[in-house]
């Protein structure tokens, strides 16, 4: 009868672990939020290179008709 008590402990350890998991991820979701940039979605793309994708499309054997 010595087990069941045991897995019972078990269970509770598990779930508060889950529970501490969560509420990091919600903090750090929360964080990430107030971090973000008050910036449009233009900015971001601004940043973003191209070239490789262009040097993709100029390869006479691409898959991309035109």
């Amino acid at each position: 009868m010595a087990g069941r008590s045991r897995s019972s402990f078990n269970k509770r350890l598990k779930e508060r672990s889950r529970q501490e998991k969560q509420r990091e991820k919600a903090e750090k979701r929360v964080q990430r939020k107030q971090d973000k940039p008050e910036q449009g979605v233009e900015d971001d793309m601004s940043s973003v290179d191209f070239s490789a994708a262009q040097d993709q499309l100029a390869l006479p054997n691409s898959m991309i008709e035109e």
